[in-house]
């Protein structure tokens, strides 16, 4: 993908791409209301803690979710997928989302480079709220700069 949140690709470069990806589609897209949003965050956190991933920040909005973590293996899809099949369950139990899955399949991993770009990651997702994303955050910063990992 051709640009990142500071440096946007241009308007429609990407609309044959998500046209193709509407078609793949096997059921309606899924939108969260802002109580599903508090609950799939909260899961997505506990997931993560339970399987000891070291979180720095969560955001989960309508249609999709950020996650900045430490991931000791360096394979943040595995944990990820966990996660996200925690929430879509908890989801549906709920009665929020019918049964059949709420996210898409895998998820884009980028490696954070340095403390400034973690910096600038973690404002990115706690930023979302303003837009009425579900938002979490760790209470005390995390004190190794080294493996973080954005997901989204």
């Amino acid at each position: 993908v051709v640009g990142d949140y500071k440096n946007p690709p241009p308007r429609g470069m990407y609309d044959a791409l998500k046209a193709r990806s509407r078609s793949l589609m096997t059921r309606p897209e899924v939108h969260l209301s802002p109580e599903a949003r508090r609950v799939a965050c909260e899961v997505f956190v506990t997931s993560l803690g339970i399987d000891r991933i070291e979180t720095v920040a969560v955001c989960v909005d309508d249609h999709h979710f950020h996650v900045l973590a430490r991931f000791p293996d360096h394979d943040p899809r595995t944990w990820i997928g966990r996660a996200k099949r925690r929430s879509a369950k908890s989801l549906s139990d709920a009665g929020f989302v019918p049964r059949g899955g709420v996210w898409a399949v895998r998820c884009r991993c980028l490696p954070v480079t340095d403390r400034a770009h973690q910096v600038a990651i973690a404002r990115y997702i706690l930023k979302h709220a303003a837009n009425g994303a579900a938002v979490w955050r760790c209470k005390k910063p995390a004190t190794q700069r080294d493996s973080a990992i954005a997901v989204r």
